[in-house]
């Protein structure tokens, strides 16, 4: 059994679906984890294949990017924000996301090179998402982001201030080994894939509503799930400028 670890957001449900009605489940130990904890088990080699945050690739001794599809988008993807008490410029404390890597590591590239600023960086914060504190952000990825945007005055869109700051996408997630795998398993890994980006409809018809988000939208037009060239170019960019944190 080749071990999977794979995050359990709503943005990863048109690959379990895939998975599910392939032949390959049969061939698959599955398990569900927040994003961390996938790269995690890559690491310590208690999973075979991750779809792991792209921050985490870099702490592999051995990788391989197996699949042509991975979790992306082209400008705002609507799950992954700052959200903020002030403008983004006058930010001095930023409490981070205990659930991700690559989207604090996203969110600390922007601050220094693109916003400009450095504010003091706070991890497992008590009061992580609550405080009234004026000059505090915190970054917040994944389904506990939907229907949020309303609530704060001050929003950012980390993929959109991505595309803003580079002109490219933003790869999140990708699926990867850390091992090699055999081509005709990540063959039958990608038609699984692409079945179910290609039933996205039955995905939605499973999932229940979310008051004040467009889950319709979010998984057909927010998401881009092709890991194409120019996602391979965001995502060595956003590596090189992760080295240089």
């Amino acid at each position: 059994m080749i071990r999977f670890s794979v995050v359990s957001y709503t943005n990863t449900k048109p690959f379990l679906y895939g998975l599910e009605n392939s032949p390959l489940r049969e061939k698959i130990d599955l398990k569900v984890d927040y994003p961390a904890l996938c790269a995690q088990k890559l690491i310590e080699d208690k999973a075979d294949v991750g779809l792991i945050p792209v921050a985490a690739i870099l702490k592999l001794e051995e990788y391989h990017i197996i699949s042509d599809y991975c979790i992306g988008a082209t400008g705002k993807v609507n799950s992954v924000f700052v959200f903020s008490n002030c403008p983004i410029e006058e930010v001095e404390f930023i409490q981070l996301d205990p659930e991700s890597r690559s989207s604090n590591n996203l969110a600390l590239v922007l601050m220094k090179n693109f916003w400009k600023i450095n504010p003091v960086k706070i991890i497992n914060a008590e009061d992580y998402g609550a405080s009234i504190q004026e000059h505090t952000a915190f970054v917040q990825i994944g389904d506990r982001t939907f229907g949020k945007k309303q609530q704060f005055k001050y929003v950012y869109d980390l993929a959109e201030e991505w595309m803003k700051f580079t002109g490219l996408p933003f790869v999140f997630a990708a699926w990867v080994s850390n091992k090699k795998l055999p081509d005709d398993f990540i063959k039958e890994l990608n038609e699984a894939f692409k079945y179910g980006i290609d039933h996205i409809d039955d995905v939605l018809s499973d999932l229940p509503p979310y008051e004040g988000f467009d889950l319709r939208q979010y998984l057909h037009s927010d998401l881009d799930f092709h890991l194409n060239d120019k996602k391979k170019e965001a995502l060595a960019l956003f590596h090189q400028y992760m080295k240089e944190l």
